[in-house]
Order: structure tokens, then sequence, then C-alpha cells
């Protein structure tokens, strides 16, 4: 399903034949994929064909976990070497390179992990972590988080050293941003509560500005990125005077 989002994104419709041929799949096969997306309104279906929703779709979770898979393991290792020794309270957005960064963390059991991730805090039970804290709230099925004033209530009774979080865009003009505007607002909450904020964010997501902003490029410590990231952006960024850390993204 990610190779038929691909294609839409660069040719923006295309017909269900013509899919077909280019992902090497049958008709009935292509037709499923395409009416599920739609369900999902990751595309819209035209008459023997489909077309992309726009950029503001949001891929839902379990679509994303492969994408960038090496650079995000990449600067996950690269955010948990910023972390001290010993104990200390950590916040996890959810997000596939969060999640990443909480497998890089599975030799720290003096953690304190608090998130709104249903994901990250399954990953943390599997991983052995004693110490989870999850906020509570409504549930979005596409980022599995959970939201709204119950999960900004939780937030607003802690304090975190280190928040690391993840996004769908990093711009100067923009700041840290998200598809949703719940999510946002909780995420936004979550910040407010650490005394350090880490973004860890591919490199296709800097410069991208999506809907809802959850904070200031500016409110930001450290954006640890990989050599794809655009480098005028990331000039921009440290303009401002975040720290910004590149990291080369291993060979496959």
């Amino acid at each position: 399903m990610v190779a038929l989002l691909s294609i839409l994104r660069d040719r923006e419709e295309v017909q269900l034949r013509e899919l077909a041929q280019l992902l090497g799949a049958s008709a009935a096969t292509i037709r499923r994929d395409v009416a599920a997306l739609a369900d999902q309104g990751l595309l819209v279906r035209t008459h023997g064909g489909a077309r992309s929703a726009g950029v503001g779709a949001e891929l839902p979770v379990n679509l994303r976990d492969g994408r960038h898979r090496a650079a995000k393991a990449a600067i996950a290792r690269a955010v948990v070497s910023e972390l001290p020794v010993g104990k200390h309270a950590i916040s996890l957005t959810g997000g596939t390179t969060t999640a990443e960064v909480l497998r890089a963390l599975h030799h720290r059991h003096d953690l304190t992990i608090v998130t709104n991730s249903v994901g990250i805090a399954l990953e943390a039970a599997h991983q052995g972590q004693q110490r989870v804290l999850i906020a509570g709230g409504i549930l979005r099925p596409s980022s599995l988080e959970l939201v709204g004033s119950l999960a900004e209530a939780t937030f607003k009774q802690i304090n975190v050293g280190t928040a690391i979080i993840g996004c769908d865009g990093l711009s100067v003009d923009g700041g840290l941003t998200t598809h949703d505007g719940v999510e946002a607002a909780t995420n936004h909450t979550m910040l407010q509560r650490a005394s350090r904020i880490v973004a860890a964010v591919d490199g296709s997501k800097i410069g991208k500005v999506t809907l809802a902003r959850m904070a200031d490029v500016t409110d930001i410590d450290l954006v640890v990125t990989d050599e794809s990231a655009d480098a005028e952006e990331i000039e921009r960024i440290r303009a401002r005077g975040v720290q910004v850390k590149i990291i080369q993204t291993p060979e496959d």
C-alpha cells in the first residue's frame, strides 16, 4: 500500500490497470487496496482509477513503520546517547521514530517513561521497562495516541527531564507540526512539562509544514536528523539558536 501511495504522490491520478502493471499485482488486489485506502481518506477513487488525496493526508502508523527505517534507527541511537546516565524521566510522543528511540533504550532500566502512545507503551512492556506512565484520553486510530483533556490533565501533573518528540513537519516558519489539532494540543502540553526538548526527525520532515503546530522551533533544544535533510532549512534552524545534530545513515 505504501508503494501505491508513493505512485499517487508522484502522478496525482493513475488508472487501476496501470497501477497493477507498475506494482506487479493483480487487478483484484489493486481494487481491494484502493478501496481500503479510500476508506481511510488516503486517496480518492475515480472511474477506473485513483487520485491522490493531497499533501495533507496522514499515513496511518501501521503503514509508516517501514519508511526511512535505517535513518530512524540511526537517529534513535544518537538521541539515546544524549540522555544522562542514571535515573531520569523522559516523555515520548507516538510515531515510528520515537518507537525506534524506545527500542534503542532496551539496555536502560533506570528510566521513567511517560507517553500517551499505545504503541510506545506496548513496546516498553515488551522490553521489560518497569516504570511506565500512560496518559489516558481519546484514541486516534491513525496514530494510536491518546489525546484530549484527560491526557493533558495527566501531563500537567508531572515533570520530566527530557521530552523526545516526533513530528510530521519541522521548519522555521511552521515550527513542529502534525496533522491533527487535538493531538498537537496534547503534545504541546507534554512539551511544556519538560526541562529539555529533543526532536527526533528524519530528513524527509525537515522544511515540511502540516496542519497543526505543537511548538515553535525556538522551543526545541536539540534536533536530531539525518543527512537527507534540506541543508538550507537546517541552517535556518541553527540560526534560531537551536542545536542540530546530523546523523550519517548507514548503508543497507
